[in-house]
């Protein structure tokens, strides 16, 4: 499959798709959690259209744009077996012309957790999703429940904008020993690989301690600093424990709750969550 570079012919390929379009936008380096996105979609819809994109307005100064992984080939090999009628792959200057200044912020939802430590991150998630979905016009956009701040974010930005797309979150895909799929795994050293399972484990003690009765969130969170605590190479930015729609802090009692954390190992940060109480 030939990916498409170019807006005007992305449109003209697109126009000519008769019927529902599901659409994946990703960064390349494709697992098997971007896979399962796609056919999720394929599922739904008559055709998918995933996008390839490392778009710099999300990378703040100092982060790893320069060294994310780029590899078109081998992003198109992964695809080369599933149902997908259009890859659109675009340069930087195709999405983002000389003069081109407009961006789109969505609140105090964008500056909080990820928002707080990397700022200024979801104004470029939040711009280049609302460009991609007026280029590809999909009916449906997939995105995965590791990134889940973001996908608030571009909910909360596809509500407000009256964009005529649903937004379908899909679970996190792991690997056997609970490490969230993620491109940036790839950064990973084999020794911090075998340590990076913890993030996970921290939240599972804390879901495991909630199905137990525990509903204080000052607990839930201090249990998940202790076990990250007991591994000293690991590096906690923060551990959350907040409501599931504005992602405020919570007190007291907990009933419904998204748990997350961020924490850097080496040179890699990483981050996951899981949902308590009702989905």
């Amino acid at each position: 499959m030939d990916p498409i570079e170019s807006i005007a012919v992305l449109r003209r390929a697109r126009a000519a798709l008769s019927g529902s379009v599901g659409f994946v936008p990703t960064m390349g380096a494709l697992h098997r959690g971007h896979l399962e996105l796609v056919r999720r979609a394929a599922a739904e819809q008559q055709h998918v259209v995933v996008s390839i994109f490392v778009n710099p307005t999300q990378f703040a100064a100092g982060e790893d744009i320069a060294r994310y992984p780029r590899d078109l080939a081998r992003d198109l090999a992964a695809l080369a077996d599933e149902r997908v009628s259009l890859v659109f792959a675009p340069q930087v200057a195709e999405m983002y012309p000389a003069g081109a200044t407009t961006r789109i912020d969505v609140g105090p939802l964008a500056t909080r957790l990820e928002g707080a430590h990397r700022p200024g991150h979801f104004i470029g998630v939040a711009t280049v999703v609302a460009k991609l979905c007026h280029i590809v016009a999909p009916d449906a956009l997939y995105l995965g429940q590791k990134d889940v701040q973001q996908t608030l974010v571009i909910r909360r930005m596809a509500r407000d904008l009256d964009l005529p797309v649903q937004v379908i979150v899909c679970p996190t895909v792991r690997e056997p020993d609970g490490l969230a799929l993620s491109s940036r795994n790839a950064y990973l050293s084999p020794a911090e690989r075998a340590l990076a399972p913890e993030l996970f484990a921290a939240l599972a003690a804390a879901a495991q301690r909630f199905a137990a009765g525990e509903r204080r969130a000052d607990a839930l969170r201090g249990l998940i600093r202790r076990h990250l605590a007991a591994s000293p190479a690991i590096a906690v930015d923060y551990v959350s424990v907040a409501d599931p729609v504005e992602l405020h802090e919570l007190d007291g009692l907990v009933a419904h709750a998204v748990v997350s954390l961020a924490a850097t190992i080496g040179r890699t940060r990483l981050i996951d969550n899981i949902v308590l109480g009702a989905p």
